[in-house]
């Protein structure tokens, strides 16, 4: 029980010093550093994965399903915020009539 009691803690610990940290980032620096990021999903859904492959029980695999899928959403997510963020440094097309 203590072991719950633990993760629980850990947890919440890190949800409340991530939602800190992030609350303090500059607006036009979040798409940056999401992009910057999207390697720890992938790290964060292989985790997901082998989590899954050891689940034993109906619960463990509807949470690890779970997990991996939230996690998959998280860094596909990633990836086309980045993709989009790179559409905004690409030139615009020139317009008909050599207007920009």
């Amino acid at each position: 029980m203590i072991d719950g009691f633990l993760a629980l803690y850990i947890f919440m610990l890190a949800a409340f010093t991530g939602h800190e940290i992030i609350a303090r980032v500059p607006v036009i620096l979040h798409t940056p550093l999401m992009s910057g990021s999207n390697f720890v999903h992938g790290i964060v859904l292989v985790g997901a994965m082998i989590a899954l492959g050891h689940a034993t029980t109906p619960f463990e695999t509807g949470l690890g399903f779970l997990a991996v899928l939230l996690g998959a959403g998280n860094a596909a997510g990633g990836y086309v915020v980045t993709e989009r963020m790179l559409e905004m440094f690409k030139p615009s097309a020139k317009q008909p009539g050599g207007k920009a």
